[in-house]
């Protein structure tokens, strides 16, 4: 039992899985023997609950984090552990958004009901390519609160929205060079939802570990005792990195176990 109550959190695309989607049999068998040592494994993603299909007991002993960390739900006793989601205070800050920017499409993720508001054909397949049931809204206060993220699709406008955004400190988003704008509650990032989880399960901080290769995985891996990063990562996870392991494409959570391995 070298790694009881030893937390391994790893983002989904890109890291645990190689570019073709798959996750492959020897990265599985990595994490089996991880986790019959003691260990929790488990996935921190963007996703929410309706568009994560691929829960496997087999490889994930932990609730999963959902929302760039703001959602932790336990798929074995289907149960929220914790939803740190956008309440009312995000209402103004989306008003003011549509208001400024009539055209922009918006995503919103209740847990049990997601709404959109100008959809399009690109927010559409959004829905439809992770089976995600979402029923139209006209006004911000007719999708159900609490959101555990927002979306908004605002194409060729990405950067005056966010720039709009940061005038609305209740909300937190990431920033970035897509057309796509994640939101969450103030405060929220996956690091937060990492460290949050491991207090859940009884791991110290030393003993918390992330992977990832994204933008959006930057807290988590600052926050974790250390943090893995596939060679072929983003420069902003890379910056970060504590150890660069092989890519996604060539097994980089097993190489993150082998290093834990020698670790501990």
């Amino acid at each position: 039992m070298k790694f009881k109550n030893v937390l391994l959190a790893s983002d989904f695309d890109g890291t645990l899985k190689n570019d073709n989607g798959i996750i492959t049999p020897d990265v599985i068998e990595k994490i089996k023997y991880f986790i019959s040592e003691g260990g929790f494994f488990t996935v921190c993603t963007g996703r929410i609950h309706q568009g994560f299909h691929l829960y496997d007991p087999e490889y994930i002993n932990a609730p999963v984090l959902l929302g760039n960390g703001a959602m932790a739900y336990d798929y074995v006793k289907n149960e929220i552990i914790f939803n740190d989601a956008i309440g009312d205070e995000g209402i103004k800050p989306f008003e003011a958004v549509l208001e400024k920017f009539p055209e922009v499409a918006f995503e919103f993720y209740n847990f049990n009901k997601v709404c959109s508001i100008n959809i399009n054909e690109k927010s559409e397949r959004h829905f439809t390519s992770q089976n995600i049931p979402f029923t139209q809204v006209k006004k911000v206060t007719d999708a159900p609160r609490p959101w555990t993220k927002v979306m908004i699709l605002a194409n060729e406008q990405s950067k005056e929205v966010q720039d709009f955004l940061e005038n609305y400190p209740e909300v937190n988003f990431l920033r970035n060079d897509g057309e796509y704008i994640e939101i969450m509650r103030k405060g929220i990032d996956k690091g937060v939802g990492l460290l949050r989880l491991a207090e859940s399960l009884g791991c110290d901080k030393k003993d918390t570990y992330a992977a990832g290769d994204g933008y959006n995985d930057v807290e988590m891996l600052v926050a974790a005792n250390a943090g893995f990063v596939p060679e072929n990562g983003s420069k902003e996870a890379l910056s970060v990195a504590k150890y660069v392991t092989r890519s996604n494409n060539n097994g980089c959570i097993a190489n993150a176990i082998e290093i834990l391995d020698e670790i501990y």
